[in-house]
């Protein structure tokens, strides 16, 4: 037994090493790929900054943004699942519903999303900085020839270092990885990933600073009887949420239907967009970042409310296009801007003092993010790391809970798995693969809980290894009662892991 338990901790010693190797590597690559971006984008604003004393430069700007989003899309072309987002297929590896080479994906993304995110579409690069990372987690994986249990811990790792390097959050990072895209909170996912994470943000802060990437200055709590503001105000967060996840779950449909262009050539319609907005606009292009420090200087409502708009479409256009480039820094944006459009509002009303207004911006892109990608815990933790305070997670948590069931009330999903469910990814039905592992939380109120083990249905060619139960490891029999909180591991066969994780998910689901 004790042979067993240091084997045990031999292992995972092992695999923590491997994980701070992947936030070491994903903090070069990200960390690469951010500073990329920002010199980028600060060169086009330059540029059509001189097109105002030059306008014949103006044409050779449109050329260049045209060929930048041509050049990205060909990479996508070559390679689908290099576009968008990067989140959804990092979703759908971990259910092992989706396989990728790692290589292909890594190159592509990095190139096609320094091109499309730095030409000052409304792209944000956490989302490809995540899918950036998860490849790195494949490629260290490859490296020391690691199981396929730890392999995906290993890319479960990767995604949360690429986010904590993009945006400085390594707990944002990693509780983003375990609440919406591992949906498991196995000690061996959340400690690996936070142990990289942290590696990240250790190598990109020795280049960016330790600064917060929104350091806002916020001294002023917000009064506990003026919360009826915050309630009021996450209800309106949950509905234009999810307006949102509709239109960016529809739009794809209006490039569908141009017989014109083919797909991988759908961007140059937002880089014919993005000319005339980068050259009257130049300061409200990109993911936003830069607009949102500076929203506690705009006090004129009917501004704010333009600005928003342009945001909104700009951003669903410029990711339904298919481009490399994410929507979690434009969704944050928009969160800011709906902030100070409300709290401005409210203090022309007089039912709100100014200085508050930019505890409003800060509050609701946390109520925003938390309706659209539907993960109020990351919100809360994200934001506070982004800004660089802890001084009010009551107010962030109340905004973030209020849109968060608005969102569901009116039928929302979230927007992630939204996206991962529209692509199309082959489930073969043949038991031929190798026997592999699936590991699975036992929540409260599901369909598992208080059963024993030979009374659930579960999938064919399923058998409960092990239940890891506080610090006991069980092996169960048909008697064994499953409990709240057990985390069960599963063998299975490799090519029926995304079956089974389905299969799975319904039985987790609550009891009627």
């Amino acid at each position: 037994m004790e042979s067993e338990d240091r084997q045990t901790r031999k292992s995972n010693l092992r695999l923590l090493f491997e994980a701070l190797v992947v936030g070491l590597v994903a903090g070069i690559v990200v960390g690469s790929f951010r500073w990329l971006i920002g010199q980028t984008l600060a060169m086009w604003q330059k540029g059509y900054q001189a097109a105002h004393a030059n306008p014949a430069l103006l044409w050779l700007l449109a050329a260049g943004a045209l060929a930048s989003v041509i050049v990205a899309g060909f990479l996508v072309k070559q390679q689908p699942h290099s576009g968008g987002s990067g989140i959804p297929e990092v979703e759908l590896q971990l259910q092992g519903k989706l396989q990728l080479a790692w290589w292909p994906i890594l190159w592509r993304k990095f190139i096609g999303g320094v091109l499309s995110i730095g030409s000052g579409l409304f792209l944000g690069r956490e989302g490809p900085s995540i899918q950036l990372g998860s490849t790195i987690g494949q490629g260290v994986a490859q490296g020391f020839k690691a199981s396929k249990t730890d392999s995906r811990v290993l890319l479960a790792t990767g995604a949360a270092s690429g986010l904590s390097a993009a945006f400085g959050a390594p707990l944002g990072g990693a509780m983003f990885i375990v609440e919406e895209v591992f949906h498991n909170f196995s000690p061996r996912v959340w400690l690996n990933a936070l142990a990289g994470a942290i590696m990240a943000n250790f190598v990109v802060s020795n280049v960016f600073g330790q600064t917060p990437v929104l350091a806002i200055d916020y001294k002023h709590s917000f009064p506990i009887l003026q919360y009826w503001q915050l309630l009021l105000f996450g209800a309106f967060l949950g509905l234009i949420g999810r307006f949102y996840q509709w239109g960016l779950l529809n739009f794809s449909h209006v490039y569908q239907k141009i017989p014109v262009l083919p797909r991988w050539l759908h961007g140059i319609i937002p880089a014919l967009i993005l000319v005339p907005v980068m050259y009257y606009f130049p300061g409200y292009v990109g993911g936003g970042n830069n607009l949102i420090l500076s929203l506690n200087q705009i006090h004129a409502v009917n501004i704010l409310v333009l600005i928003f708009l342009l945001r909104i479409s700009f951003s669903i256009v410029s990711y339904d296009s298919g481009l490399p480039g994410g929507i979690f820094l434009p969704i944050l944006t928009m969160g800011a801007l709906l902030g100070a459009v409300y709290g401005q509002f409210m203090v022309d009303l007089g039912l709100l003092d100014q200085k508050l207004v930019v505890n409003l911006i800060i509050f609701s892109m946390a109520g925003l993010f938390s309706a659209i990608v539907r993960s109020p815990f990351t919100a809360i933790m994200l934001i506070a790391e982004m800004v660089g305070s802890l001084l009010h997670l009551m107010p962030l948590a109340v905004v973030s809970v209020a849109a968060y069931v608005v969102n569901e009330l009116l039928g929302g999903v979230p927007i992630y798995e939204s996206l991962a469910g529209r692509m199309q990814t082959k489930e073969d039905n043949d038991y031929v693969g190798e026997a592999d592992q699936l590991t699975i939380s036992i929540y409260e109120g599901s369909q598992l809980a208080d059963h024993q083990v030979k009374d659930i249905a579960w999938p064919d060619r399923t058998l409960v290894r092990v239940i890891h139960r506080g610090q006991k490891d069980i092996i169960p029999n048909g008697n064994t009662k499953l409990l709240a909180g057990d985390l069960l591991v599963l063998e299975i066969d490799e090519n029926q892991r995304g079956l089974v994780y389905d299969k799975m998910a319904r039985l987790q689901e609550a009891k009627e």
